[in-house]
């Protein structure tokens, strides 16, 4: 008993050791360290590309200059805004073209056709609707993210097994049960693949609007860095932006877990 304990013990230690986390942390800082020292001997020139211990140190140093704490504030709270408003929407209506199948077969195919298109070139008729301030970062952000999502819930709700739903209502459940106890986790692994693809084209497109129109945020910082040839804070702002979706995506990977345990 007290081997099989040992052994499990060293099992859980090489799983560790072998975990895809560790050897991708691994890579990147072997990359990290590569690039160092490229950029250190000039065979990548510091014109191009910072040092990353440079670019690093930038996140945790106090700038007068750049305020990148209260730019990441403001792109991580515009981009939960329009997460937020992405599943309000796109979860019940999802779920409206699941169930009315004469709609989702009418109109998923222009949805489709909106997620092919380049929504992003309409923020300069949006700046002129709602004005430069952060509610045109909201909509653009909503839209482009809002349209996988819906179709990802309708794709996730027809991809429940029909012999589910009937094991549940043959236990007497309530429809509601049925929805949040079965349909739900069912349909999880595909509703949270909308989430991240809506985070992605959402956090896009607000960095690049943000970035093009100078309303606030890390775009803002990543351009007013960028224009005056401070590299390293151009890429401090950029890994900046890469924590934003890193958070974003872990939060999502909870939930989907809490949704979804097995």
């Amino acid at each position: 008993m007290i081997r099989s304990a040992k052994n499990n013990s060293r099992n859980r230690r090489a799983g560790w050791f072998l975990s895809p986390q560790l050897a991708g942390a691994v890579l990147l800082v072997a990359i990290l360290s590569l690039l160092e020292i490229a950029v250190h001997y000039d065979i990548i020139s510091r014109t191009i590309v910072a040092r990353p211990s440079e670019a690093i140190s930038g996140l945790v140093t106090p700038q007068s200059k750049v305020d990148l704490i209260g730019g990441f504030g403001i792109t991580f709270g515009i981009t939960a805004v329009a997460v937020l408003l992405e599943f309000l929407v796109a979860v019940p209506f999802g779920y409206f073209l699941y169930r009315r199948r004469e709609f989702g077969l009418a109109y998923s195919g222009w949805l489709a056709a909106l997620f092919a298109a380049p929504v992003f070139l309409l923020y300069p008729l949006f700046l002129v609707i709602f004005g430069r301030n952060y509610l045109t970062l909201v909509i653009m952000g909503f839209l482009p993210g809002v349209i996988p999502l819906i179709i990802q819930v309708e794709q996730g709700f027809l991809s429940v097994s029909p012999t589910l739903i009937k094991v549940g209502r043959s236990f007497d459940i309530t429809p509601w049960r049925n929805f949040s106890r079965i349909m739900i986790p069912a349909a999880a692994p595909s509703i949270f693949t909308g989430f991240r693809l809506a985070l992605m084209y959402t956090l896009i497109n607000i960095i690049a609007i943000e970035y093009l129109v100078d309303i606030g945020g890390l775009g803002r910082i990543v351009a007013d860095r960028y224009f005056r040839f401070d590299i390293p804070g151009t890429y401090s702002a950029i890994i900046a932006v890469t924590v934003v979706s890193v958070l974003f995506n872990w939060f999502i990977g909870r939930i989907e877990k809490w949704v979804r345990p097995t």
